[in-house]
């Protein structure tokens, strides 16, 4: 299992203007590392981050005060499994395991904290986590490890967030090595 690592933080505004504004304040609060800060599909603002459990939750303070009506949704994640910190950075392991699960989310936020508790399940690491971006505003990753393993997590994702939120789960046993080549 992945160990639990800093914080994350993450606020969806529909406004990119004042979006912009936001991101601001937050690093101007705290002493937080921006993973993601842009416009996303379709025409909102997407800020993700991270740091120490205090500086995030200070940072996602300024940040909602800062955002007013424009706040969509928002997300804080105190202990986040080490392999979502390492995947915002676009840190991904190279290999393999025997199983790929897939988790399909209607938003950003469900995304990150279904992601967050499959990697606490169990000992799996994700091979891609895709937020938005061309995807009107939806989420989805892919995780790794042996089957057994891959179900747990799979189950984890799909307890952590509310069911409506949850557009599919899906199981590929041994990939084709022609699917490894891809993009996941």
């Amino acid at each position: 299992m992945n160990v639990a690592g800093p914080a994350v933080g993450l606020l969806e505004l529909e406004s990119i203007s004042r979006g912009l504004v936001v991101a601001d304040a937050v690093v101007k609060r705290a002493k937080v590392s921006l993973a993601l800060a842009e416009p996303t599909t379709p025409g909102k603002y997407l800020l993700l981050f991270s740091g120490g459990v205090a500086e995030v939750e200070e940072s996602l303070k300024a940040g909602v005060e800062a955002a007013g009506s424009t706040l969509l949704d928002r997300l804080f994640l105190p202990r986040a499994a080490e392999g979502l910190v390492r995947a915002l950075r676009d840190d991904f392991r190279e290999d393999w395991g025997e199983s790929l699960g897939i988790v399909e989310t209607h938003t950003v936020a469900a995304a990150l904290l279904s992601a967050d508790a499959a990697l606490k399940r169990a000992e799996v690491w994700l091979k891609r986590l895709h937020l938005a971006r061309g995807i009107g505003g939806k989420g989805y990753f892919t995780l790794t490890g042996e089957l057994h393993m891959v179900q747990a997590a799979l189950e984890g994702a799909s307890a952590a967030i509310d069911a409506q939120l949850l557009l599919a789960t899906e199981l590929i046993e041994r990939p084709h090595p022609e699917l490894k080549g891809t993009a996941l």
